[in-house]
């Protein structure tokens, strides 16, 4: 499918000058990837749907320029995508955690080669609140199970109660949601993706810890 056309089934417009940052993006990865596992190789050939506009859904969601934090980076998914889209606005900042420095290197690059609002935090998830003090929303994507992200923005939640997460999650994350309530009160919006049909985007409000 035609890459704008992606866009526009998941109701994101983006400008030329956006798209292009994207492409420049899919080259890096393509080059990195060729020595670093950013993500499953079998993932790889399908980049625009499975990855780039699969990860854009999340900023469709809350589109406003803020501070995210996103959670095990990787091979910048949706952290990258989110700061490039942020650079259109030209306000707004993405804090990319990632503790493998490998692909923390391919992270600073594909940032600074395409314009992106974002910064690369290169330690454990669990140490991300001691560098990072604020944010508005926080991402992650094929991380772990609800219940120890929960863990995970909890630092955060407790300096913002207002702060969104946004998670994507596959078919059985109704399980996930039953195990977090055991530990957790949250408010929770399902939105169905628009790229895979048996995925969702969690996201999650009012979080506070029971026990």
């Amino acid at each position: 499918m035609q890459e704008s056309l992606l866009f526009d089934l998941i109701g994101l417009r983006v400008s030329r000058e956006t798209l292009e940052r994207l492409r420049h993006f899919a080259e890096l990865f393509e080059k990195w990837s060729r020595t670093i596992n950013l993500v499953a190789a079998s993932t790889q050939s399908d980049m625009w749907t499975r990855h780039i506009a699969d990860s854009a859904q999340i900023f469709a969601l809350s589109p406003e320029p803020k501070q995210w934090v996103d959670l095990g980076s990787g091979g910048g998914f949706p952290g990258v995508i989110t700061a490039i889209l942020l650079a259109e606005a030209g306000a707004g900042w993405v804090h990319l955690v990632e503790s493998n420095h490998k692909k923390a290197g391919f992270l600073r690059v594909a940032l600074s080669e395409t314009g992106a609002r974002g910064s690369v935090h290169a330690c454990r998830i669990e140490e991300a609140h001691r560098q990072i003090q604020h944010c508005d929303a926080i991402s992650a994507r094929a991380l772990a199970v609800l219940d120890v992200l929960f863990d995970f923005a909890a630092p955060w939640v407790e300096r913002n109660p207002d702060l969104h997460c946004f998670f994507h999650k596959g078919r059985d994350y109704q399980t996930e949601v039953d195990k977090a309530h055991g530990r957790w009160s949250f408010d929770l919006l399902q939105h169905q993706s628009a790229i895979e049909t048996d995925s969702v985007i969690l996201e999650i409000a009012r979080l506070t810890r029971k026990i």
